[in-house]
């Protein structure tokens, strides 16, 4: 719910980017620089459906070109207008800079509930406004490379590169033009679970640091940790996956449109998720309590509150009643400025949406070399590790039984250690590794220098730091 003398998205964008700024030695002329967004375009196409001309408006923002591409998704929902696309735009300069992937920040949307058209006329639709981008190179390899978001996946991906093709027969850099494309299509293996698996990177490495959880008044491992989950899209479900299944963590808590599903003994989140599915809702679900005002939820008490939906969801009309000591924004902007201040003088703690989600642009990135490339990881070195690998383990057993040392290795050792890494296996080690480089960047400016107090500010600062020093490199 939207609540008075609340600002924008936008504008939250723009206050927090003001509280970074003020601790910062830039001048005000690079300052202005960076924060505004370069251009945005709009347009309005026509498409013939069901026997009429039906007129659709989309956007493609670019926040910053210090480098090139830039990069960021494409929405497609009934509420997206040029302020949200302008300050998802600017989230992701700052984000790809906190992440250091060379992209500056873009992001597009199309007004449309993709629900309400069969997928024949869906592909019409999404292929008329590729076409739009394409032809203004809003769409191009080298200079704006979007990825799925809200209401897009990889199918509309798909559509999106076979146009570009199309319309660029000869480059041989053509399926680079965007990423999140199914892996049959040029995609990664990874991918679609890329922004979840990021949030739980990002917990585990907030979970390696003493001092950090103290702040939280949290202690231990993710191990048994009780976790609220706000939205079971791609993004939360593979969070609330990934860290119930491999963390031991219990999600006691998921909220969708329909209403929440609460059990102090843990979701198990598959069956929930193959319930949305066939049942549209969590409603009637069995074996867990049914909430029906969902965003009540989200004040249960809980060890970590993970938001995976939709900006805005904590505000000034409920952040004094959020009772979780942790915070992790898997969405964009799910804390507006004025709930952050709230919740700041109250203690929580905060992982910001620019480091926590990064994990879907994180691996995009690694999509666009692969396409750039033209060869999937692991394809060369994959078997030279697993013989390296087994001359080690042969030798150690050639060792003992000519010593009559009598020892053997594990069965599961060995089938661990004698498999060489393919795409998954080194996407998700890149992932990992971006996450834990990034938080510790974070995590340095925040507790060395006394007037900063949460990880947002110094995730700003790092990010405007580094776009800072790009600019000033160029010339400007």
């Amino acid at each position: 719910m939207a609540v008075q003398n609340e600002p924008s998205f936008r504008a939250s964008v723009d206050l927090m980017f003001e509280r970074a700024v003020r601790l910062m030695d830039l001048s005000p002329g690079l300052e202005q620089k960076i924060r505004v967004c370069n251009s945005t375009y709009t347009v309005r196409f026509g498409v013939r459906l069901r026997g009429k001309i039906e007129t659709f408006t989309g956007y493609r923002s670019v926040h910053s070109e210090h480098m090139e591409p830039v990069k960021g998704g494409i929405r497609y929902a009934t509420n997206v207008n040029q302020d949200e696309v302008e300050a998802l735009a600017a989230l992701m300069t700052y984000k790809c800079a906190l992440v250091e992937t060379p992209f500056g920040g873009s992001k597009g949307g199309l007004c449309i509930d993709p629900r309400a058209w069969e997928e024949h006329e869906l592909e019409l639709i999404t292929r008329r406004f590729a076409y739009e981008l394409i032809k203004r190179d809003l769409i191009h390899p080298a200079q704006n490379v979007p990825a799925p978001d809200m209401g897009t996946g990889e199918r509309e991906m798909a559509w999106i590169a076979d146009q570009y093709a199309r319309m660029n027969t000869t480059d041989i850099n053509a399926k680079a033009c965007v990423t999140g494309k199914p892996p049959h299509a040029g995609g990664i293996q990874g991918r679609v679970e890329a922004t979840g698996r990021g949030v739980q990177y990002a917990l585990r490495e907030f979970f390696r640091h003493k001092e950090d959880k103290a702040q939280a008044g949290l202690s231990g491992d993710l191990d048994g940790k009780r976790i609220i989950v706000q939205g079971l899209g791609n993004v939360g479900y593979h969070a609330a996956k990934f860290l119930s299944e491999e963390d031991g963590a219990k999600i006691t808590g998921i909220i969708e449109r329909d209403g929440a599903l609460v059990s102090d003994t843990g979701l198990p989140v598959e069956e929930i998720k193959q319930w949305i599915a066939v049942h549209g809702g969590v409603k009637g679900f069995p074996g867990a309590d049914y909430v029906a005002e969902g965003a009540t939820v989200l004040e249960a008490e809980c060890d970590i509150l993970i938001p995976a939906a939709m900006e805005g969801v904590i505000n000034l009309g409920n952040a004094d009643r959020i009772r979780a000591p942790l915070i992790a924004e898997a969405a964009n902007g799910p804390i507006t400025y004025g709930a952050d201040e709230i919740l700041r003088k109250k203690g929580k703690v905060i992982i910001p949406d620019m480091y926590a989600n990064a994990g879907g642009v994180t691996v995009s990135y690694f999509e666009w070399v692969k396409n750039l490339s033209h060869i999937r990881f692991g394809r060369m070195q994959r078997r030279a590790e697993e013989a390296r690998s087994r001359l080690l383990v042969e030798e150690l057993e050639r060792l003992s039984s000519d010593k009559g040392l009598g020892w053997t290795l594990a069965d599961d050792f060995k089938e661990r250690f004698l498999t060489g890494s393919d795409e998954l296996a080194l996407v998700r080690s890149g992932l990992d590794d971006t996450m834990r480089t990034a938080y510790q960047s974070m995590r340095e400016v925040w507790h060395s220098r006394n007037d900063v107090e949460d990880l947002r500010v110094a995730a700003y600062i790092v990010a405007i730091d580094r776009v800072a020093k790009t600019y000033r490199s160029k010339g400007l």
